[in-house]
């Protein structure tokens, strides 16, 4: 691509200098996007365990649950230390995991809620694995990591918004994967990552296998923290009594420390420079501008 500067101006420098730094924080920006997918699906928890493991690798060393970020690594939720006031047959807060055990993230639906399912010890006797839902639904799910999984009530969309941890300081992620059990259509489930201007980056269908008690598999690495948000659908029918579709819950979420959302340091200094640029052509104007 060429760029022709005029002569006849300093003005058109100055634009030419300016859109030149735009266009290449763009195309940094762009390139910051490559996209590293990791996906498996089995009858046993161990036929993805080796594309989790990847995928935890790839973003980096486990963090503590803790507010405040550590720049970079990753965090979990397996749902497993949620309490019983907090699991079914009683709803999960939107904003658990990040205030009762921060780890930067909130969760929205357009359904009523969300629940993590009941351990098969628990002080109403609620039957695990959404039993309480549908007494089926033991026979159709698994849980990677015993014993809890997770679902929004009254719809297939959860939405993950990311914070730094502890705080409601909006964040960004470089990546982010989550587990599913039972997945058999495959334009059922899928995981949609959005930037920081609500701008979506891609969607990746879910793996499916056929059977029961199965398991899914799917994460994404951005390589740098682009994503503001996601967007998971899981299965073609909410949880509850009487359903005929696919559906689909979900265990372990996965993904890059939550950092403040701010420009990325390839695009900073494009940006920088470009002012700079712009700053001496400015000066060499006012230079050659005659004195009065």
């Amino acid at each position: 691509m060429m760029i022709r500067i005029a002569r006849s101006s300093s003005r058109g420098l100055a634009e030419v200098a300016w859109r030149a730094t735009l266009l290449a924080a763009a195309l940094a920006a762009g390139a910051a996007h490559a996209q590293v997918v990791f996906n498996a699906s089995g009858a046993t928890a161990g036929d993805v365990t080796g594309q989790v493991n990847a995928f935890r690798s790839s973003l980096g060393t486990l963090n503590a649950n803790v507010g405040g970020s550590f720049g970079s690594g990753r965090r979990e939720i397996n749902w497993d230390g949620v309490p019983d006031a907090f699991s079914a047959p009683n709803n999960l807060p939107a904003n658990f995991f990040n205030v009762n055990s921060p780890r930067g993230v909130v969760f929205s639906t357009p359904g009523s809620g969300f629940q993590v399912s009941a351990n098969a010890v628990n002080p109403t006797s609620t039957p695990i694995e959404f039993g309480n839902l549908n007494p089926a639904y033991p026979d159709v799910f698994a849980a990677f990591s015993a014993q809890r999984l997770f679902t929004a009530i009254g719809s297939t969309i959860v939405d993950v918004s990311f914070f730094v941890p502890g705080s409601t300081t909006a964040a960004l992620t470089r990546g982010f994967g989550a587990i599913f059990t039972d997945v058999d259509s495959s334009t059922s489930s899928s995981i949609s990552f959005f930037d920081a201007s609500n701008n979506l980056l891609n969607t990746y269908a879910v793996p499916a296998i056929t059977g029961d008690q199965t398991f899914s598999f799917l994460g994404v690495d951005f390589g740098s923290a682009v994503v503001s948000h996601v967007r998971i659908t899981s299965g073609n029918q909410a949880l509850g009594p009487g359903t005929t579709g696919d559906v689909v819950a979900m265990d372990d979420f996965i993904y890059g420390e939550p950092i403040a959302a701010v420009p990325e340091p390839e695009v900073q200094a494009l940006m920088l420079a470009g002012l700079g640029l712009l700053a001496a052509v400015v000066r060499r104007r006012a230079a050659r501008k005659p004195q009065r």
